[in-house]
């Protein structure tokens, strides 16, 4: 089991894939404790001079305005997390809440929430006997924190609403019960500090990477295998080539593409075929991947940049004064994420292509739609039409959420990120593209076990087919294909064709 430390050292989204994988055991560091504790006492005398502090004493959004008692302060909170749990939809996955769990004691290791020290060993708690709080997926409009999901975040903290537990959804003081856990009791300024956040949003966009990540590579190996099977040529891969262009992500895919057909037969065997140039889906791939993954690399960055921010509101300062800002809006990770969604959405546009490239025959070698007895078989016409209506939906899906907002809280948050909506359709987008690029794998395959199997397949691209051989009837001409789209598509997904490739060279 994974240890991860909270501390304030600076950390990107690849250390924190380990809380996608399964349990963690999680740890505070001395520095963060001192300045969680100190965050605290900065608040207690703000509190003791009767200083005026939104959310903590006044109540909330366009409520502001409401001074509410020192007796009151304790039920505020209660009341405000009850309220804010107010989400729909179907529960974020575990590997998810683990996530925002942990950003969440991210941001209090930095010292500006005023928290106690046994709010943040709670949540350690809670993540170190992963007891992970049902959050319902929808609700949340990226700004003044992702209110709802959080609401039943803090919701089962103070031991209220559902839980995971050892496999299964129970009561959140059940779970408590059987785990030997008192649920918190909150106090002042925990309540709202709970749900004001960008966590929730910012777990979105770190899912989105770390599987981003796996697809980019993957969409590399698939287009290596499509220009090898589709006869197309290998010198446009060629390393000077593409330093004549200065973008990182193209010299990369050019790079990866080249060094999977080294070593292949079929290359060779048509080195002297007269044909000037290739379609743009295959000899363009490194300029339409590298836009992608050079896009990657940009809102990585914005989304690295997130995750080691101070995400809270109001906030504790250092000097003992209380300061009111918006570092609860994501709107960086709304953009970032839109980002993404463009990016991937090329990424499944180009395969789809590369397919139908395949669908209308190549010279004599390959009939159209590789089938077997044309006419009488469809072979990968269909696939084909699944890949099309995928890369459409895509299309539709890519539409940045960022550009859109309607005013909340009668008008005080009038200008909202949508972050959680990005992220969702993005996933959306992902799987999509895991379908199609599945798709383009098992119509390159099928080429090559009509035209080329007899021959040495490139070094990268040799492992591939051997998969698709244990996994595609290629023998038996027309037959349903969901079922091999679906194992092929978890290849990718699992990572396990990237893990397979991997072993004999090693990608960028």
């Amino acid at each position: 089991m994974e240890t991860l430390l909270v501390s304030t050292k600076k950390i990107t989204y690849r250390e924190l894939a380990p809380l996608f994988k399964g349990p963690v055991k999680v740890s505070l560091t001395k520095g963060a404790e001192k300045n969680i504790e100190g965050s605290y006492r900065n608040l207690c005398s703000l509190l003791e001079k009767e200083t005026t502090i939104y959310g903590v004493n006044t109540g909330f959004g366009n409520l502001s305005h409401i001074s509410i008692s020192a007796a009151d302060q304790k039920q505020l909170q209660i009341n405000l997390v009850k309220s804010h749990a107010s989400g729909v939809g179907d529960p974020i996955d575990v590997g998810t809440v683990r996530t925002i769990l942990f950003l969440k004691l991210l941001t209090y290791a930095k010292g500006y929430s005023g928290v106690r020290l046994i709010l943040v060993k709670k949540i350690i708690q809670f993540i170190n006997n992963d007891i992970l709080p049902v959050i319902p997926i929808k609700g949340s409009v990226g700004a003044s924190g992702d209110l709802a999901p959080l609401g039943h975040m803090a919701l089962a903290l103070i031991g209220e609403g559902m839980v995971y537990y050892k496999g299964k959804i129970l009561p959140t003081r059940a779970a408590l019960k059987k785990a030997r856990i008192k649920p918190l009791d909150l106090g002042p300024k925990e309540g709202i500090s709970l749900i004001n956040g960008t966590q929730v949003s910012t777990a979105f966009a770190i899912k989105a990477c770390v599987d981003g990540e796996n697809l980019l590579k993957t969409a590399d190996m698939v287009g290596a295998l499509s220009v090898e099977n589709s006869f197309s040529s290998r010198k446009v891969f060629r390393k000077d080539v593409h330093q004549l262009k200065d973008h990182p992500g193209q010299q990369t895919s050019a790079e990866n593409v080249f060094k999977m057909l080294r070593g292949s037969e079929i290359v060779h065997s048509h080195s002297n075929c007269g044909k000037v140039q290739d379609p743009y889906s295959f000899r363009c791939i490194p300029h339409i991947h590298g836009a992608c993954r050079d896009s990657f690399r940009l809102s990585a960055s914005m989304i690295n940049n997130e995750i080691n921010s101070v995400s809270d509101n109001p906030l504790v300062m250092g000097d003992r004064t209380v300061l009111s800002s918006g570092h609860f809006h994501a709107e960086h990770i709304a953009q970032a994420l839109d980002i993404l969604a463009i990016s991937f959405s090329e990424i499944g546009a180009i395969s789809e292509r590369r397919s139908h490239y395949f669908m209308k025959g190549i010279d004599s070698r390959i009939p159209p739609f590789i089938a077997s007895n044309p006419g009488i078989d469809s072979g990968y016409m269909i696939a084909h039409v699944t890949a099309t209506a995928l890369a459409s939906e895509n299309k539709t899906l890519s539409h940045p959420a960022s550009v859109d907002s309607l005013p909340t809280s009668g008008g005080q948050e009038d200008q909202v990120s949508m972050a959680p909506w990005a992220g969702k359709k993005l996933f959306e987008i992902q799987s999509n593209v895991s379908c199609i690029l599945a798709i383009e794998l098992i119509v390159a395959g099928a080429a090559n076990f009509m035209a080329s199997s007899r021959m040495r397949a490139g070094k990268g691209t040799a492992p591939i087919l051997e998969m698709l051989n244990d996994h595609c009837r290629y023998d038996q001409g027309d037959r349903s294909l969901s079922s091999e789209i679906e194992e092929v598509t978890d290849l990718i997904v699992s990572g396990n064709i990237l893990q397979e490739v991997s072993k004999s060279l090693r990608l960028e």
